[in-house]
């Protein structure tokens, strides 16, 4: 798994470091980029602000997006790549805990490809964590960018 990258988009450094543990632990072993809110991610994956140095015709693999984020919130981090030719085809986890029916139904109206809610335990989190970072970026297959 060399060379993959996964911009992780999360807001609480519990949820990160345990995220990051449970893709290394999984076997992941490419670059996990993190940006801790919304306006933070749209400047990493468009190269702007304190990212403007970032080569971004590298993209992420896939992305994993919380919902409640400060600044800027996940559906509006989503709805901004897919608005742009450039970032509209990078896989977009929204990765919440939000078990809200509305925020489930926003996500798939704005072209989320996969809504998982955070487990509440730590060994089902490793699991499902094990399981997203080996699908999205061993055996899911997403275009090239243009």
């Amino acid at each position: 798994m060399k060379n993959k990258l996964i911009l992780l988009v999360e807001d609480s450094e519990d949820d990160e470091i345990m995220t990051v543990r449970s893709l290394r632990d999984g076997g992941f072993t490419g670059e996990v980029a993190v940006a801790r809110d919304g306006q933070e991610a749209i400047d990493w994956l468009f190269g702007e602000g304190e990212h403007a140095v970032r080569d971004v015709s590298r993209t992420p693999d896939v992305v994993l997006l919380d919902i409640r984020l400060p600044k800027m919130s996940g559906h509006d981090v989503l709805a901004t790549i897919r608005m742009d030719r450039r970032t509209r085809r990078i896989p977009v986890v929204m990765l919440t805990a939000s078990d809200e029916h509305r925020d489930l139904v926003r996500s798939y109206d704005l072209h989320v490809n996969s809504y998982v809610r955070k487990p509440v335990t730590l060994a089902e989190f490793r699991r499902v964590m094990q399981s997203l970072g080996m699908y999205w970026t061993e055996f899911n297959k997403a275009p090239t960018r243009e």
